[in-house]
Parts: structure tokens; C-alpha cells; sequence
């Protein structure tokens, strides 16, 4: 007895030196001449199990013999470095999205990079390797905002396949940078797939959709960021799709994303998504099982414990072998290698960004650029811009006015200098004009609420000034994550909404604004379209400017008062009430009245890509280079635009396809193409957009498993909303 425990505690002394030991410079991992690839192999290759097993969670421990520091995978950056202290935050996604406008969405993700860099390394100076402090963020999130209800969908880029796409494959780029060895970050692509509320079933839910659906709507952006923008991770979702978790799908890891797209980066599970497979879904019968399938299914890492504290034993019970292990480990290794995570910070360049560059000033000037961009004017009856000489008196009211949660929204980061709505109009106008603030009643009424009605002051102070500008909407308290401890209110439910009605206090305040004769302006903050009840008719002006980031408050001013004349497009459908909607929980596009306007038949409050301008412009010449084409044709579009206005302004002209006739279901019609373009007053240009047959007029052939081009005319529209087309020509598809 006394020899075993003698040999057991040489045993554990050698691991533990083993352990302490410094890493020999002389290996292949070590050595910065070789490949990524081959270092990666060695590298795991000198791992034991133990050790391996150790990465596979977000909280993954040093190695020290090895040169592994302690890392942690979860990070942020939504829009923005997020939960790490400073750092600048732009607009929420989906307002980013309605600016409609890919170039900028590049310069900002390639900012939030900068940022993103320059904290990393301050961090790793300290000795500091917390939750967000590392290189691997969990952004972009492109689920198709499917219906305004889910609390979650203003982190989105809203309803669209295609513009989804578009912008996240800038945003992506902008993250990852254009290194031809190193990655500046990685990006992760979220959550895929078919994951769009409810929030409450979330863990426990099945999402069943057609297959057409699912290629033609549920899959096309993740095509477009993980094929064409090559984002180095993907996200797994909670739920399961067609029975199987999200998490360990074979169709979806291994079929769609390994075999057909040919990804090889990593997997990782939405945070407790791995415990899910067993707990809520109760596809396996044990956390060994759950972890057994994730690695084998093709999750690599788990954000959690299962796989650190299940796999072991997985291993033992043979519920999976060791080499599928290392292929996980392997992934998450190569990964660090292309970060440059284990090779001298001077020969990696993005290692040489300053700290300097978070928060700087260039950066809070791009965050007022893209805000401006992001503003939708969605109702004007003339009033704006408003005219400061003719105006002595102005109203501010309403919750949102100053909230600078309402700026944020979620996954955010911390402003050093917030501007929100009522200091960003009292800075524009300065003295010249007088500004009376009242917060009126709360964004809704819950058992906290004492006062849910306009005072008496208020209404007097409406009544006697020139304008009323009401700041009111959501922000991410009521509409966001999964929220399980919140308290059920009228509307609300778990970070969704039940109605999308503004909440009935609000209405009631604009109610009585617009009774006093004084002109009332809405400006809406919120992630989500919002119905109005009817007031919109009241209402002089409607203004969406979505959750604008650290400086919304100067970006809707400069709009209110003619500073910087608005062109954000809507990335959502505006319903005019929830009875429009259909069941939250089917997926088919097509239920009820139909999901988005691709789908939708009823009409439209605000229709998708609507925004106005104070400008007016005209489209002319058509001219379409082909009228028959062959399903792998090339077809040249283009358009004459003419700002005949009397401001310069910019307009974001929109192409749709419509299949004229099937004799199978297709979509309304489908964006396809878009342009934000900037012109002078009088200034006329040429609008040039080409489309690739193949992949313009697709849809997805269920019996042969593949995309298609169906014989007979489509409709190219050229237009300045999904609803207000200006412009018309048909080309045929021949068999």
C-alpha cells in the first residue's frame, strides 16, 4: 500500500512539472516558419487527453508547457466592442441595416476591429484573460427577422435574405480583415439555423419548415457569410430543426455546412445549447451523450461545462473516440494560430493597433455618420424640416427623450459621451429657441408605474409651443433576450412582444398631444416595427430612428432640423396590427397572411425599404441589355436617377424580381439588387446593377434537391420601396 501511494505521488509530481513547464521553442508549433496547419498538428498532437478536452469550453484553462495561456472564446461586438469597458457604440443591427448601405457597414466593422485589437492587447499586457477580453467574437447575428414580435430581431439586419446577406458579408470583412496570413478577428456568423423566436420556447423548441423555406429564406445569408465572406466561425442554435438539435444536426453541421458549403473553421454552441440536447430536448439520455454527439455531430466548442466535464467519460463509456476530439481541438487551435495567438506580437500587424484608437474621435465621427445614415423618415406632412426661424417655443416629451438605454440597446459597449435625444436638440438650437422637457409617462405600464398619463403642465406646455416632439418607442428592457424572471405586462413577454401596438400609455399621450391644435412630431426609437393605432393619420411626422447608438441624439437633430436630409430605408414591414400577423411559432412563410413582404398580402403600414426624403428624385430609361435570356445568363440593368429637388440628398434605389407567372408558390417578389446613391440638387446619374440568372431568378427545387431557374418571365422592378415602383421590364427565361 505504502508503494502505490509513493508511486501515485511521483505520478502526480511529474504532471505537475510536466504541466509548469515551459514551452521548447524548438518544436514544430513554435516554429513561425512553418504553416498554420502544421504547427496545429504538432501542437495537438502533444496533448493529452485531458488537456484537450480542457479547450472545448468557452473557459478554456492555460497550458502552460505548451505556450497556451487561459483564454475565454465568448466576446461581443454587435455593434461595437461590447461588455469590456469604453469603446465606441454605433447603431443597433438592424438600424445599421436601414441604412441600406454596404460600404459603410465595412468601415465600421473594420473600426470595431481596430477597437477590438487595441483592447486585446491592453488586456493581455495585464495579465487580464476574463470574458471578453479575447479575439473570437460571437457577431453577426443574420437570423431573418421573421416576425416584429421577436424581442431579439433588432439585432438583426432585419427581414430580408438578401440585404441580411449583403450587409453581413461587409460586416464580417470588416471584423476578419484582409491579411493574406493573419485573421484581425474572428467572426461568427448567428445562429444557425431557423432561429427566430418565441424567446420563452426557445430551448424546448422544434422549428419545422418546408424546405423551400428553409434554403430560400432560413439559409441564403449564412451561404452568402460563410461561402463568400468566409467567416472563420458559425453559431449553433438552442432549438431543434426538423427533430434534431441545432447543435448536433447532421444536416445542418455536416451535410449543409461541412459537405456542401465547404466550411472549415469551427462550431460553437449557443451558450447551455450542448446541456439542452439532453435536458430540454431529451433527444439523448445523459450529459455524456449530449457532449458524445455534439463533438461528433461537428460542434467543436460548447459555451458552458458539458463538454469539459462529461467527455471524459464519454470517452470511457466508448460514446466517442478520442480522434473525433482532436479534430474539435484541432479547429479551435488552428483558429489561435491565424489570430496569431502563438507567435511574437511584432511580426502579427493587427498587434502594432494602438490603445489610442478606442473611443477616439475619428470613431465617434463614424458613429454620427452611420446614426444620420440610419435615420428612416417614414411620415411627413411638411412640417420638416423645421424651420428655426419661424419656431420660439419647443415641447419635448416622452420616455425615450433621454434614455440612454434606448441608444444602446444590447450587446453593447459603454460611450464615454452619450447624446441622447432632448441634449443633442437643446446643443443644436442652442439659445435661440426655447426647450421645455417633460418625460410624460413611461415606455409602458407595469406594477412600478404610479404616473401613466400626460400632467397638466405637459398638456400646457403643448398647447402654447410652435412644435411637440414626442421621443417615445422600446428600448432593449422591453424588447431583447430571453428574460425568464420578468414579470408578465400587457404587450410583453419574455423579451417578446405579444402585441406590436405602441404601448396604450404612449398612444394615450399622443392622443392628448395631437387634441391641443399644436403640431406633434413622433421620433420612434426602437429595434422593431411598431403599429400606431391610427394616429399615424394625426401625426405630423413619423420619424424611426431605430436604437442610433452614443451619438442618436445629434443625429436626430441634425434630421429634425434640416442638418442632414434622411435616406434610411425600412429592413422591416411596418404592419398596421397584430391581427395581421400569424401563429409566432409557424415557420412557414406563407401562414396566414404571409411573413414579411415577400410573402405578406395584406397592406402594408410602412412597407419594407420605404423611407422619405426632403428631397424629391426621378427615375427614367429603363434599359434592360437582354429580353431572352438562358437559365446561366448575365443580364444588365441600369437606370437613370435625377435628383429634381431642391436639397442634395441620397436615395437608395432598390431592384425587385418578381416571377410573373408559376405554376408553382413563389414569393411576391424578391430584392435583388441595391444602391444608396448621393446626388446634388438638379445632379443626374446612372444607375448600373448586374444580375447573374442563376442566382437572381432561383428557387429551390425540393424533389431535386437543388436550385433552379424556372422557364417563363420575370419582372425586373426598379423602384424606391418594395410597394412604390417607378419602373418596369420583363425578361423571359427560355427552356
Amino acid at each position: 500500500m505504502k508503494l502505490k501511494i509513493f508511486l501515485e505521488i511521483i505520478i502526480i509530481s511529474l504532471f505537475a512539472i510536466r504541466a509548469q513547464a515551459q514551452p521548447d521553442k524548438t518544436e514544430k508549433y513554435s516554429n513561425t516558419s512553418l504553416s498554420f496547419e502544421t504547427r496545429t498538428a504538432d501542437l495537438v498532437f502533444r496533448m493529452t487527453l485531458d488537456e484537450k478536452i480542457s479547450q472545448l469550453g468557452n473557459r478554456a484553462p492555460a497550458i502552460p508547457r505548451l505556450g497556451i495561456l487561459e483564454y475565454d472564446w465568448w466576446n461581443e461586438s454587435l455593434h461595437g466592442v461590447a461588455r469590456a469597458g469604453i469603446a465606441t457604440v454605433f447603431p443597433q443591427a438592424i438600424g445599421m441595416a436601414a441604412t441600406f448601405d454596404t460600404g459603410m457597414m465595412k468601415q465600421v466593422a473594420d473600426i470595431i476591429s481596430d477597437e477590438a485589437r487595441a483592447k486585446h492587447h491592453e488586456f493581455q499586457r495585464n495579465k487580464d484573460y476574463s470574458r471578453y477580453t479575447g479575439l473570437t467574437f460571437w457577431s453577426p447575428n443574420i437570423n431573418i427577422f421573421r416576425d416584429p414580435r421577436w424581442g431579439r430581431g433588432h439585432e438583426t439586419y432585419g427581414e430580408d435574405p438578401y440585404l441580411t446577406g449583403q450587409m453581413g458579408m461587409q460586416f464580417v470583412k470588416g471584423l476578419q480583415g484582409d491579411d493574406s496570413k493573419y485573421l484581425k478577428v474572428v467572426a461568427t456568423a448567428k445562429h444557425f439555423a431557423v432561429h427566430n423566436g418565441p424567446e420563452p420556447s426557445r430551448h424546448t423548441f422544434n422549428a419545422v419548415p418546408n424546405t423551400r423555406d428553409l434554403w430560400e429564406t432560413y439559409l441564403p445569408a449564412f451561404e452568402n457569410l460563410m461561402v463568400d465572406a468566409k467567416a472563420y466561425s458559425i453559431m449553433s442554435a438552442y432549438n431543434r430543426v426538423d427533430g434534431e438539435s441545432s447543435s448536433a444536426s447532421w444536416m445542418l453541421l455536416e451535410d449543409i455546412l461541412r459537405k456542401q458549403w465547404n466550411f472549415d473553421g469551427y462550431v460553437v454552441s449557443d451558450c447551455g445549447a450542448i446541456r439542452d440536447i439532453y435536458k430540454f430536448h431529451e433527444i439523448v439520455n445523459s450529459f455524456e451523450e449530449a457532449a458524445a454527439i455534439g463533438v461528433r455531430r461537428g460542434c467543436d466548442l460548447n459555451c458552458g461545462g458539458i463538454y469539459q466535464r462529461s467527455l471524459k467519460k464519454a470517452v470511457k463509456l466508448g460514446l466517442i473516440d478520442e480522434g473525433e476530439i482532436d479534430l474539435s481541438v484541432s479547429r479551435l487551435m488552428l483558429a489561435k494560430m491565424k489570430l496569431g495567438m502563438f507567435d511574437p506580437t511584432e511580426i502579427v500587424p493587427y498587434a502594432q493597433i494602438p490603445f489610442e484608437k478606442v473611443d477616439c474621435k475619428d470613431h465617434d465621427e463614424m458613429a454620427l455618420k452611420m446614426a444620420r445614415k440610419s435615420m428612416t423618415l417614414l411620415k411627413n406632412d411638411g412640417i420638416l424640416p423645421l424651420d428655426r426661424s419661424k419656431i420660439k417655443k419647443i415641447v419635448v416629451i416622452g420616455p425615450n427623450a433621454d434614455n440612454i438605454r434606448a441608444l444602446r440597446a444590447n450587446y453593447n459597449g459603454t460611450a464615454s459621451n452619450p447624446v441622447t435625444v432632448i441634449n443633442g436638440i437643446i446643443k443644436f438650437v442652442g439659445s435661440d429657441i426655447e426647450v421645455i422637457f417633460h418625460k410624460g409617462p413611461p415606455i409602458a405600464k407595469d406594477e412600478n408605474n404610479k404616473f401613466t398619463s400626460l400632467s397638466e403642465n405637459a398638456l400646457a406646455d403643448v398647447k402654447t409651443a410652435d412644435v411637440a416632439i414626442y421621443v417615445g418607442g422600446l428600448d432593449a428592457y422591453w424588447e431583447g433576450e430571453e428574460k425568464k424572471k420578468r414579470k408578465p405586462v400587457e404587450g410583453f413577454l419574455s423579451g417578446d412582444r405579444t402585441k406590436i401596438e405602441l404601448p396604450e400609455v404612449q398612444l394615450n399621450a399622443l392622443e392628448a398631444m395631437n387634441k391641443t391644435g399644436t403640431p406633434v412630431v413622433f421620433v420612434m426609437l426602437s429595434g422593431s416595427a411598431i403599429a400606431l393605432n391610427g394616429l399615424e393619420k394625426e401625426l405630423k411626422a413619423v420619424l424611426a430612428a431605430w436604437y442610433p447608438g452614443q451619438r442618436g441624439g445629434d443625429a436626430v437633430a441634425d434630421v429634425l432640423f434640416g442638418n442632414y436630409n434622411p435616406a434610411g430605408r425600412l429592413p422591416v414591414t411596418f404592419y398596421s396590427s397584430t391581427d395581421e400577423l400569424p401563429e409566432f411559432e409557424d415557420y412557414n412563410m406563407r401562414a396566414g397572411k404571409g411573413f414579411t413582404y415577400r410573402y405578406y398580402t395584406g397592406e402594408a403600414l410602412y412597407p419594407f425599404g420605404h423611407g422619405l426624403s426632403y428631397t424629391k428624385f426621378e427615375y427614367s430609361d429603363l434599359k434592360i441589355n437582354k429580353t431572352t435570356i438562358n437559365h446561366n445568363d448575365e443580364i444588365k440593368v441600369s437606370v437613370k436617377l435625377k435628383n429634381i429637388g431642391k436639397l442634395d440628398g441620397e436615395e437608395v434605389v432598390q431592384l425587385y424580381i418578381k416571377d410573373v407567372k408559376s405554376d408553382k408558390w413563389m414569393a411576391i417578389k424578391q430584392l435583388r439588387k441595391f444602391d444608396r446613391i448621393a446626388l446634388k440638387k438638379g445632379e443626374e446619374k446612372t444607375i448600373k446593377f448586374k444580375l447573374e440568372a442563376n442566382e437572381d431568378l432561383r428557387y429551390y427545387d425540393s424533389k431535386k434537391r437543388s436550385y433552379m431557374v424556372e422557364s417563363g418571365d420575370f419582372e425586373i422592378q426598379i423602384g424606391a420601396s418594395s410597394e412604390d415602383i417607378r419602373l418596369r421590364g420583363i425578361v423571359r427565361v427560355e427552356k
